[in-house]
């Protein structure tokens, strides 16, 4: 079985494979719109000094969400 988890719980560096996004309307059409879909690989660049919002590398661009958006979206843990 897998292990599902959300994206907020990675730490800088490591990466993701997006498995579920549990949001809806149009913010999730934006994300949709990034290409932030699932079974898109999403890297951890680096955390703002209080933590919130963080950057992430989607797709070769690099993309600042917030805690409140990235504590919906459902990640694998890549190993390395």
């Amino acid at each position: 079985m897998e292990d599902i988890f959300p994206l907020s719980k990675l730490e800088i560096n490591e990466k993701g494979i997006v498995k579920k996004i549990n949001i809806e309307g149009e913010f999730r059409r934006r994300l949709l719109d990034l290409g932030l879909i699932p079974d898109t690989e999403v890297t951890v660049l680096q955390k703002s000094p209080f933590g919130d919002p963080v950057a992430y590398l989607i797709r070769g661009a690099v993309i600042a969400l917030r805690r409140e958006i990235v504590d919906k979206i459902l990640v694998e843990r890549v190993l390395v």
